[in-house]
C-alpha cells in the first residue's frame, strides 16, 4: 500500500440509517483525502434516520450525498474496489451484520443502534451522539495508523484492537 493512494472503506450495519452514515460522514471528513468512506447496510431502512441528519448537520457535517443503500451495491463489478470494510452492528447475535467477500481487511467495530433506543426525546438524541462519539473516537484512531509503514498481519491486530481501545478510552 503506497503513502500516495486513497484507501476505500465501506462501514457496514443493517439498517444503513444511523452508525453506518455517520461512519461514512466521520472518515470522509477526518481522512483528510487519504481515505474515502461508504456506507451500506445488510437491510437498507431506505433513508437516513431523521436524528442522524439533525445530529451530522449540527456538527457541520455535509449530508447531501449521504444515503441508505443495501451493500450489494458494492459488490457489483463497477462499484469502487474496497481496501477495509468494518461492520458497526453492534451484537452480531442480534442483528443481521453482513459478511464482506473479497479481499479488503475487514473488522467488527460494534456501535449501540441508536435507532433502537426507547425513551424521551433527550435520551434518544443522546443515543445518536453516543454512537458518533464511539465512531469519532474508533475512525480517527484508524486514520492515524501508519498504514502503509504495517505488514497485512500487525495491520489486522491493529483493526481488531481499536473497538477495544476506544471502549477502554470512553468513559464508564
Amino acid at each position: 500500500m503506497t503513502g500516495d493512494k486513497i484507501y476505500n472503506v465501506l462501514f457496514l450495519c443493517k439498517g444503513n440509517s444511523a452508525r453506518s452514515i455517520m461512519a461514512e460522514a466521520i472518515l470522509n471528513r477526518a481522512g483528510a483525502g487519504r481515505f474515502k468512506g461508504f456506507s451500506a447496510g445488510s437491510n437498507p431502512r431506505g433513508e437516513i434516520h431523521p436524528y442522524t441528519a439533525d445530529f451530522l448537520k449540527n456538527q457541520n457535517y455535509p449530508i447531501e450525498t449521504l444515503r441508505s443503500k443495501n451493500w450489494e451495491e458494492f459488490g457489483k463489478p463497477d462499484a469502487p474496489q474496497m481496501d477495509f470494510v468494518f461492520t458497526v452492528c453492534d451484537d452480531a447475535a442480534n442483528e443481521t451484520c453482513p459478511v464482506w467477500p473479497g479481499q479488503p481487511m475487514s473488522a467488527h467495530w460494534g456501535v449501540p443502534d441508536p435507532a433502537t433506543v426507547e425513551g424521551s426525546e433527550a435520551e434518544k438524541r443522546f443515543a445518536f451522539a453516543d454512537a458518533f462519539r464511539m465512531l469519532n473516537t474508533r475512525i480517527g484512531i484508524f486514520v492515524n495508523l501508519p498504514i502503509q509503514g504495517l505488514d497485512k498481519l500487525t495491520l489486522q491486530k491493529h483493526l481488531d484492537d481499536i473497538a477495544g481501545a476506544a471502549r477502554s478510552a470512553e468513559p464508564a
